[in-house]
């Protein structure tokens, strides 16, 4: 009887370790296949992110979205650490009033004969699920400035460069989770309208809009010019 149970303990260690080694195995496989993926999918996703101007709001994907904002601007880069990128995203009525904003700005300043086909280009950016707006602060810039005169005339350049970063990123991130997004730049025009609505910090300069949204027609084919008229590599 002693030895019956004695061999039943060693079965049932035999059988613990043998599922202790194949759950290990897995976690090591998946580990080495998630980092391979994780290679290759930054290229592919660089290559998926496109200028979609077919959106529509047919997706529900609010607290996705806002997470991969918040990943964005807290890890793209800025010069100094600077950090002098701000964002507003605009979801349901107030991605509406944007548009809304933006249309009636527009009709002051273009031809009536010509306003129908800006009309529906507005339509078009209304029709999706929301909005990114990208701004730079300007104190920020100014504290720089003040701090390494040196480099007062770059600073201004700096920040532009960091936030189109910034959108890029962004952009790539929403392609990432298959939301299509593209990029217009209707300020200053709309700067002032865009301050008080929001309630804005006058220092907040507008830099880009980028609409974004389910894709409801996917971008054309891209087209390129040849590779050695804008790459050289030396070694």
């Amino acid at each position: 009887m002693f030895l019956y149970i004695t061999l039943f303990e060693i079965f049932c260690q035999y059988v613990i370790f043998k599922n202790m080694l194949e759950i290990l195995w897995w976690g090591v496989y998946l580990l080495i296949k998630e980092v391979k993926i994780m290679g290759k999918n930054f290229l592919d996703v660089i290559k998926s992110r496109r200028s979609v101007y077919g959106l529509s709001d047919k997706i529900d994907l609010k607290q996705q979205i806002s997470e991969v904002i918040k990943e964005s601007i807290v890890y793209a880069p800025s010069s100094f650490n600077s950090q002098s990128a701000r964002i507003v995203v605009l979801f349901g009525e107030q991605h509406h009033k944007l548009w809304q904003i933006t249309s009636d700005c527009l009709q002051k300043i273009v031809p009536t004969e010509k306003f129908a086909s800006t009309k529906a280009k507005i339509q078009a950016f209304d029709a999706a699920y929301g909005t990114v707006l990208f701004f730079e602060d300007q104190s920020t810039v100014t504290e720089l400035q003040n701090k390494f005169p040196l480099y007062k005339d770059n600073f201004p350049i700096w920040s532009e460069q960091a936030n189109a970063m910034l959108q890029y990123c962004i952009w790539c991130a929403l392609a990432d989770i298959d939301v299509g997004a593209n990029l217009q730049h209707y300020n200053p025009l709309i700067d002032e309208n865009v301050r008080k609505t929001w309630n804005l910090p006058n220092s907040w300069k507008l830099i880009a809009q980028m609409p974004f949204g389910a894709i409801s027609q996917p971008a054309g084919e891209k087209t390129s010019i040849p590779l050695d008229q804008k790459l050289k590599i030396f070694s």
